[in-house]
Parts: structure tokens; C-alpha cells; sequence
């Protein structure tokens, strides 16, 4: 008998669900909010607003989609963090209200897990290879940077992570610099491929063990480009494609310089990339190569599946109803 699980996802700024009928997506719907682009950056406030606007449109349409009554859902899994709190507290109620009405069992999701379990998701009649436990995995975004040994579904070893800010956040932070749109990384990424990745240096943090840090890099990005703009109020215009380049190049190299530590120290075969930095063409390539050289297997995620989205919520909540680990109304959601 198949177990059908609707996803719900709002941990930050884009209200997703989905359903998926055991490991197969259904539907998975993402409603995004345009409005930060005008600040920079996500403000909380608007972000828990435009989700309770959006949450029910967008589970309807997931469940019309996925062309599955509210009755035939086995459970319902929901984001309970890390992520910001007014926006988690929105799907966080809407999940407790929904599974009480059908009677349905409620089962919280890590956010972090989600993004490293979408490798297990198919799509209808696309059955594909999954990574094979114990695996590395590189978990990159805009507000965590982890390096990962995943031994189980829900037994994961953290190897590594940044002490201050996320690749992501590095990423979005040079843009911001150079005058571009957020969110940065895309921009960067498209600019990128038309640079030259060796024009300008930037210094990588050597940092002890498999731990990362970007807040200087960042800080050295911001000097350089405001020393040069000194002496040339053109140089970001006439020089854009090589700083996108450079500034990637510089991110790449500290990501994959400590998976090749890691490469050392843990005896994983295959080699997993998760989380929304992970769409990114530069890192792709990069740790495809370095999979190839060290003689392992690369595992990339879909790009629809690299960003926020239920789908990979649901999918973890789907091994969770399998073990029976399911909450009580009195779950409370939790920011880091």
C-alpha cells in the first residue's frame, strides 16, 4: 500500500508543499517572494507575512497536482528549523491544524537533513542511483556551509562547518558589493562564466581541520574593490565578469580544499552535494573533477531540487513514517 506524505516548507522566504507517493514526487510547488530583492536580503518580518498568505494556495494546488485527496494522505511533514522563527511557526501551525482535522500523524522535519535526503527523491518513471551509505556530503547554502558523513538516513556526522559566515552568504555579499541583484550567487555564477577565474587573487582562509571560514574573504573582496574604485569609478563596470570569476574561483577553492582533506579521512565512496550554493556551475564542475581524480562517485542534485522546496521535506518525512517517529501538537520550532 503506497504512504502519501505532504510536504510543507517555510523556513525562510519561499512557501513550498508538495506530496509524494512513497519516494516519488508528486507535485512540488514553491511560491517565492520577489519583495526582499528591494532590501538585499530576507527581512523576517515580510518573510512570515507573505507566508501566511501564500501557505494555502500553494497546498492546494500542491494536492490538486498531485491529484490526491487531503483524505488519502498518510501524514504530513513540515520544516520545525533551523530557519527563522516567525517564518517556521507559520507552516509549524498550519501542519499541527491540518493533521488534527484528518487525524492524521504530524512528523517534523530538520531542514538541513531535508536538503542532503532529496538524493533519494525519483520522479515519475525516472527511478535513478542514490548514494550508498556511509557517503560524503557537501551541504552549501545561503546560511550553512557543512561538510557532512552520512551514515544513515538520520545519522549524520558533521565533520566540518564554518566558524562564521556561509558560502552562500559570501556569495550574496560580493554581489551586493558589485552593485548586483540579490540573491547574488545566480548573478555571480552567470557573470562568472564569461571571467577570467585567475585575474584578481583573493586570499582563502586556511583554517584547522575540515572547518571553513568566508568573513574575510568577504572583508578582502570589499577593500579591494573599494581601493580600486579610488582609482578608477569604472573598475567594477569595466572589469565585472573577471571579479564574479575571481570571487568564485576564491569560494570553490576553499570548499574543495577540505573535501579533498576529507577524502583523506573518511573512507566514503561517493561524494554528495546538497543545498542551494550547490546549483552553482562553478562548485559543480569543480567537485565533479575532484571525484573524478580521487577516483569517486559524484552525486548532484536537480536544480529544482537545490533550492528550498518541500519536496525534499517530504521525502524526509516519509523515512520518518516508515520508523514511526511521529510529534505532538506541542512542537515547538527552533532557529539553529
Amino acid at each position: 500500500m503506497s504512504t502519501y506524505i505532504l510536504g510543507i516548507e517555510s523556513s525562510c522566504d519561499d512557501t513550498s508543499a508538495a506530496v509524494i507517493q512513497d519516494n516519488v514526487i508528486l507535485s512540488n510547488v514553491i511560491a517565492s517572494q520577489k519583495i526582499h530583492a528591494e532590501y538585499g536580503g530576507v527581512v523576517p518580518e515580510l518573510a512570515s507575512r507573505a507566508h501566511q498568505q501564500n501557505i494555502i494556495p500553494v497546498v492546494d494546488t500542491a494536492l490538486k497536482r498531485a491529484g490526491v485527496a487531503k483524505e488519502q494522505l498518510s501524514a504530513i511533514a513540515f520544516t520545525n528549523g533551523p530557519g527563522l522563527l516567525g517564518s517556521l511557526l507559520v507552516g509549524n501551525s498550519f501542519a499541527k491544524s491540518m493533521a488534527f482535522t484528518l487525524g492524521i500523524p504530524l512528523v517534523q522535519v530538520n531542514h538541513l537533513q531535508a536538503h542532503v535526503l532529496a538524493h533519494f527523491l525519483d520522479k515519475p518513471g525516472e527511478e535513478k542511483p542514490k548514494p550508498r551509505f556511509p557517503f560524503l556530503c557537501l551541504t552549501v547554502s545561503g546560511g550553512h556551509t557543512l561538510l557532512l558523513k552520512v551514515n544513515d538516513y538520520f545519522d549524520m556526522e558533521k565533520l566540518g562547518g564554518t566558524i562564521d559566515d556561509a558560502a552562500g552568504e559570501a556569495f550574496d555579499k560580493a554581489a551586493k558589493i558589485l552593485g548586483l541583484p540579490y540573491p547574488g550567487g545566480p548573478v555571480i555564477d552567470k557573470y562568472a562564466k564569461e571571467g577570467d577565474p585567475k585575474r584578481f587573487q583573493f586570499a582563502v582562509a586556511h583554517i584547522p581541520g575540515l572547518d571553513y571560514s568566508f568573513s574575510g574573504l568577504k572583508t578582502s573582496f570589499l577593500y579591494f574593490v573599494r581601493d580600486n574604485l579610488k582609482e578608477n569609478p569604472n573598475f567594477i563596470e569595466e572589469n565585472l565578469p573577471d571579479l564574479c570569476a575571481s570571487m568564485q574561483y576564491a569560494i570553490v577553492k576553499s570548499l574543495t580544499d577540505k573535501v579533498k582533506k576529507a577524502f583523506k579521512e573518511c573512507d566514503c565512496q561517493d561524494l554528495v552535494l546538497a543545498g542551494g550554493v550547490s546549483a552553482n556551475s562553478g562548485l559543480r564542475d569543480a567537485m565533479s573533477d575532484l571525484a573524478r581524480r580521487y577516483h569517486r562517485n559524484i552525486f548532484l542534485p536537480p536544480l529544482d531540487l537545490t533550492t528550498d522546496n518541500a519536496a525534499m521535506v517530504a521525502v524526509c518525512g516519509y523515512f520518518k513514517y516508515q520508523k514511526g517517529e511521529f510529534v505532538g501538537y506541542d512542537i515547538a520550532p527552533y532557529s539553529s
